[in-house]
């Protein structure tokens, strides 16, 4: 075992590769195959599948399942009981293993309690999925999107304080990064 903690009651399978100062806490199992970056840590009753990639430092709160096709770079949060799917239309008689779907959350991004992010989306760098929300296409970089279907209504900075821009540039009053709106994207400066 390296240097990461694991609570007597959780389960890394053998085959299982765990990053340095990542925490696994009550009742999770990280299956054989996972990859888990360092200084990670997974709240009570998380599951891990084989094929997931987890970045350094994610935090992952209680009672999430990461099944497999998702990727989670770093610094990423993911909020209590979100939800991850990866077949479209399944159906208990008919297997669709073959047809799981990637779904990717970017550097940095946080998906709030609750949220649903249906299979094939890509959640851009800092991107703000509010609680309940249900992603069911992609979400621009520090896009903010709320509601059933998810719908952008804002942007965020980095350091998740809502931004507003006004005439194309704008400064985070918390942090003082500086962004640009071009079109319908926005830009760290």
């Amino acid at each position: 075992m390296s240097n990461w903690y694991k609570h007597e009651s959780a389960f890394v399978d053998e085959g299982a590769v765990i990053g340095d100062g990542t925490k696994i806490w009550h009742f999770c199992h990280i299956s054989s195959g996972a990859r888990v970056g360092a200084g990670c840590s997974f709240g009570q009753n998380v599951y891990v599948a084989p094929t997931v990639v987890i970045g350094d430092r994610v935090r992952v709160q209680n009672n999430v399942s990461l099944y497999d096709g998702v990727t989670v770079e770093a610094d990423a949060f993911l909020g209590p009981s979100c939800v991850f799917t990866n077949v479209i239309n399944p159906r208990s008689e008919v297997s669709r293993k073959d047809e799981y779907m990637p779904t990717r959350v970017g550097v940095g991004a946080t998906i709030g309690a609750n949220a649903t992010i249906v299979c094939g989306s890509t959640l851009g760098r800092y991107a703000f999925v509010g609680a309940g929300a249900v992603v069911t296409h992609d979400v621009k970089p520090y896009a903010l999107v709320v509601g059933v279907p998810a719908r952008q209504i804002g942007w965020m900075c980095r350091c998740g304080i809502r931004l507003e821009p006004a005439g194309g540039d704008v400064t985070c009053t918390a942090c003082s990064r500086r962004y640009r709106l071009s079109g319908d994207d926005l830009h760290e400066l």
